[in-house]
Parts: C-alpha cells; sequence; structure tokens
C-alpha cells in the first residue's frame, strides 16, 4: 500500500471539546492532537474538528515513523496536482524540536483552500489536512488562523491497540484467529495473522476494516460501486474477478466479491475478498488479501471476522 494512499483512507468518528483553546486536544484513540480554531465543533464524521459553515476541517491521520520521508519526497507539485491539488507555497518548519513540512494551496475546481502538514516524533508521523472555503466565496479562517493551529500539532504517548480499537466506530464480533496491528484515522483497522506488522510482500493475509463518512448509493448502482471500488485499490493488480454478488444478509443489504490477482509490490499470486455492508447513513468495506494458495483456509475466516462486525450508532 502506497504511503499517500494509506494516508487517505476513510476518516470517521467523534472528539471531545477542549478544556482551553491554547492546548492540544486528542481525538479518542489518536496519539495526534492541536489546538483548534475558534467555532471549530468536534466533528462527528471523522477524527478531527470542523466549522460546516465555513467549509473548514481538520483531520488527523497516524502514520509509521518512516512515513515522513516519503510523505516530505513525494508531496510534490506534481503529485498534488494529479490529484487536483494546486500547490501555492511549501516550507520546511521545526515543530516542537522536529522537522516539518507545511504545504498549501487550493482544490481545483471546487471553492476550497488546503493545507498539508507533515510532522513526525521518534515513533510515528502526523498527516493533517485541513481545508476552508476560499477568502472570496464567504467569511472563513485567514492563511496565518489555519497555519498556528497546524503548528502547534501535539503528540501524546503510543496507547494499547485495545485502546485504538474500543475508539472506532464498529465492533469486532470475533477475530478469526488474526491480531489486530494498528488503527488508521480514526475508522480504520488493519489485521493480519503472523508476528510482522508491515506486510512487504503478501507473506502474512491482511485484512483491512473501513467504516465510510458518507451514504453508499442506491440499490442499482451498488455493483458498479463496489467492482470500482476494488478496481481502486493500490494492493493488488491484474484483478480477475471469480464472483461478484449483492445479497440480503441480518436485515442490511451486502455486496461481496472475490477475485485472484498479483501482490502490487512482490507480484506474488493473491486472493482478495471485498465485502461492503450498507446501511442508511453508510457503508462498511472489508479487503482480505492473502497468497493464493491458502485461499481455502484464509477466505472463510475474512468472511467469520466481515459477519460479526456490528457498527456503533451514530452519535448525536
Amino acid at each position: 500500500m502506497s504511503i499517500i494512499h494509506a494516508a487517505l483512507v476513510f476518516v470517521a468518528l467523534a472528539i471531545a471539546v477542549p478544556a482551553s483553546a491554547n492546548e492540544p486536544v486528542f481525538p479518542p484513540g489518536s496519539r495526534v492532537g492541536l489546538a483548534p480554531l475558534k467555532d471549530m465543533a468536534p466533528s462527528k464524521r471523522f477524527t478531527g474538528f470542523e466549522n460546516p459553515a465555513k467549509g473548514a476541517a481538520i483531520t488527523f491521520i497516524e502514520m509509521p515513523r518512516e512515513a515522513y520521508q516519503t510523505l516530505a519526497h513525494d508531496l510534490t507539485a506534481e503529485s498534488l496536482k494529479a490529484q487536483g491539488f494546486a500547490l501555492k507555497s511549501r516550507e520546511t518548519l521545526t515543530i516542537r524540536d522536529a522537522e516539518a513540512v507545511l504545504l498549501s494551496g487550493e482544490q481545483e475546481g471546487l471553492p476550497l483552500r488546503k493545507w498539508m502538514l507533515v510532522a513526525a516524533d521518534p515513533s510515528m508521523t502526523a498527516f493533517v489536512v485541513a481545508q476552508a472555503i476560499r477568502m472570496d466565496e464567504a467569511a472563513s479562517y485567514t492563511d496565518e488562523e489555519m497555519r498556528e493551529a497546524l503548528k502547534s500539532v501535539a503528540f501524546r504517548p503510543p496507547l494499547t491497540i485495545e485502546d485504538q480499537i474500543a475508539a472506532l466506530p464498529f465492533r469486532l464480533g470475533v477475530l478469526a484467529g488474526f491480531r489486530p496491528v494498528r488503527t488508521m484515522a480514526g475508522n480504520s483497522l488493519l489485521l493480519t495473522e503472523g508476528s510482522q506488522d508491515v506486510i512487504a510482500a503478501a507473506e502474512q493475509p491482511m485484512l483491512i476494516i473501513a467504516k465510510s463518512l458518507d451514504v453508499g448509493p442506491g440499490l442499482d448502482k451498488r455493483d458498479a460501486f463496489a467492482r470500482s471500488a476494488l478496481a481502486s485499490n493500490e494492493l493488488v493488480r491484474d484483478l480477475v474477478l471469480e464472483r461478484a454478488q449483492g445479497f440480503r444478509q441480518g436485515g442490511a443489504d451486502w455486496h461481496e466479491i472475490v477475485a485472484r490477482g498479483r501482490h502490487a509490490a512482490s507480484g506474488q499470486p493473491v486472493v482478495v475478498m471485498q465485502t461492503i455492508r450498507f446501511a442508511p447513513d453508510s457503508y462498511v468495506r472489508t479487503l482480505g488479501v492473502a497468497r493464493a494458495e491458502t485461499r481455502d483456509a484464509v477466505l472463510p475466516r475474512f468472511q467469520a471476522v466481515a459477519d460479526a462486525l456490528t457498527v456503533d450508532a451514530p452519535r448525536p
């Protein structure tokens, strides 16, 4: 999985209100926090703060320590332009005695200004993404205000995996022999089987669970939606679908795809299972990848984890 792709994975979780506007606030299960801007409230959709009236949001994304150099190198004007981001400025800062990179620009085709901060402590990297409506469109936060908020980013000591899981917007009914490795962005969980936490060449099975921010498509568009979601993944290439089907189970609509392909980094033959459970206001997607020769043993376990998931009710 590429660093940038992993960083932009879905995010969804509410956080606590700060006791003081000048003190860093840490979302539940997150090691990253900052002092939020005035009138920014805890988000009910992602790990961070937002002010919908100003189209403003700040999102926290936690990544491994080694991601800092990759992000600092790969977040170029050319790579960001390919994602519709027009870079206006880039600078290197010192935040809490560590080097950081701050980028700002505009989202092409939308009246949005955006900021990206990459900062690290000795054990992890924080990727913080902020946005606000352009000043010529509506009263909003100034560039200086947003920059000061991002510069207040802070880290806290590592949390246990149990604390991280407790902050997710879904619950695991069974583990089926898999081991939780880490949560990502407050709404996603990586599981594996084996001693390695970083799976470089499909040597261990990998299962990713993520709850969406948005409402899923209508019933007649779900098959195309699921196929497109699988095709857009960066873990597996040369995909060949074996089956793709929608069904009803436990009072909910589901869609499941099983496919074979090759691990993008190593070329190793793999089998892939994607399961999406749709709800009226969201959906949960699981994506499992394993070496092709283990399919008969691993696929039923991927399915068992997906079947036993329960989703928390939306926060008021």
